[in-house]
């Protein structure tokens, strides 16, 4: 099941590479299949079986246009109807509770914090889970391992780390693997300025399928003119998809960059609007 779940991403994500770079072009569906060295017929039913609907369909989710429109009607502040994946419209307002570390632990860099890390799967790659005995501190896509333990390192470089899983992964897993009728209430731990937190707070409200701009983010905390701050704030979230920063859009519809990586942040909208239709 992981070995399948991360084929099918990675040849999604190679589709949409080639089609960034080919638009002009706008290759057909053979051109596309050729190019991830499958058969047209195995790739539009493996590209159907991902994202549950065909690739031309698909593609209109990652249309400039079509996020202008998204961004009109289905921003945080824009819309109360609750979209999402099968219903599951405000997941992460409900399930996902905020905890910063103390001054002490930010600015000691982990010092006396022992912090658990493990390797697991989801529809985007694998990701790097680490976790304090107070929740999830870390969660990061991990195209190589070493790099997202770096990375880790990097945040907390006096902590103690320790690869395992504990029973802070559990509800982390079940998200990415789609379990959500058993859901737990996912509790981070992040190490975080007060305004970076008040950010990534703003962050949970946007539902699975909409978007929002970066103005918009810093209107909803009540600090209109800090639009470039909230962008710093966002790309410095340490928890990959569970805080949605992949929702945040340039006001133009331009999906912009993502700290791990513009193609990843495209399959994610791209495959949370196929699935909230």
């Amino acid at each position: 099941m992981e070995d399948t779940k991360q084929y099918y991403y990675h040849t999604v994500a190679r589709a949409i590479e080639y089609l960034e770079n080919n638009f002009r072009e706008q290759p057909d569906l053979n051109a596309i299949a050729n190019h991830v060295h499958i058969s047209p017929f195995h790739f539009q039913k493996l590209f159907t079986e991902w994202v549950g609907v065909s690739p031309k369909k698909y593609l209109q989710f990652l249309n400039v246009n079509y996020a202008k429109k998204l961004l009109q009607h289905q921003t945080v502040s824009g819309t109360a109807h609750e979209i999402g994946l099968s219903g599951t419209g405000r997941l992460h307002d409900m399930f996902v509770n905020i905890e910063g570390m103390t001054p002490g632990e930010y600015k000691n860099g982990g010092r006396n914090l022992s912090i658990n890390y493990h390797y697991a799967p989801s529809n985007f790659g694998k990701v790097l889970v680490g976790s304090t005995a107070k929740g999830v501190c870390y969660i990061g896509f991990s195209d190589d391992r070493q790099d997202s333990l770096n990375e880790l390192i990097t945040l907390f470089p006096n902590a103690t780390l320790k690869a395992g899983e504990d029973e802070l992964h559990q509800p982390v897993v079940s998200f990415f693997n789609a379990n959500w009728q058993e859901l737990q209430q996912v509790k981070l731990h992040l190490k975080g300025t007060a305004f970076q937190l008040k950010v990534w707070d703003a962050l949970l409200k946007i539902p699975a399928g909409g978007l929002s701009t970066y103005g918009e983010i810093a209107q909803m905390i009540s600090q209109p003119s800090a639009s470039r701050a909230v962008g710093t704030a966002i790309g410095s979230n340490p928890v990959a998809y569970l805080i949605p920063c992949h929702r945040v859009i340039r006001a133009s519809g331009v999906i912009g960059g993502y700290r791990w990586g513009s193609v990843r942040k495209k399959a994610m909208i791209a495959w949370e609007a196929a699935k909230s239709i």
